[in-house]
C-alpha cells in the first residue's frame, strides 16, 4: 500500500538551522513524502528528539543530513546517516517568519 502524503505544520525549536530558520519559525510540511537532496526534512535522531535537517545525500538504508549551523544540534556527522523510517517529513516551505530575538 502506498504511502498517504498528509500536509501538516511544524515549528522551529533551538538554532541548529541557523541563519536558514530560527527559532518560532512555522513550517508547512509533507508527512510521507520522500526527502529532496538539498532540502529541508523533519527528521526523528536517535533518543527521540525531532528536528528540521538539510538532506545532503542518500545512503544504503538512509539520509545524511546536516545542520546549517555549525555551532549548534546535532546531524549525521555524530549518529550517521537517518533510517528511512525516522524521515518524518519534507519541509515545503517557511509559512511564517518568526521575529528577530530581543537584542539581536
Amino acid at each position: 500500500m502506498p504511502t498517504l502524503l498528509r500536509p501538516g505544520l511544524a515549528r522551529v525549536h533551538g538554532r541548529s538551522m541557523e541563519p536558514t530558520l530560527r527559532e518560532g519559525d512555522l513550517l508547512l510540511v509533507l508527512h510521507g513524502a520522500r526527502p529532496r537532496v538539498g532540502g529541508l526534512a523533519v527528521v526523528r535522531l536517535p533518543g527521540g528528539v525531532v528536528a528540521v535537517k538539510r538532506v545532503v545525500h542518500r545512503e544504503p538504508g538512509g539520509w545524511w543530513v546536516e545542520r546549517d549551523n555549525p555551532r549548534e544540534g546535532v546531524d549525521s556527522w555524530r549518529v550517521g546517516a537517518v533510517p528511512d523510517a525516522d524521515v518524518v517529513a519534507r519541509v515545503l516551505a517557511r509559512v511564517r517568519r518568526a521575529p528577530p530575538a530581543r537584542g539581536a
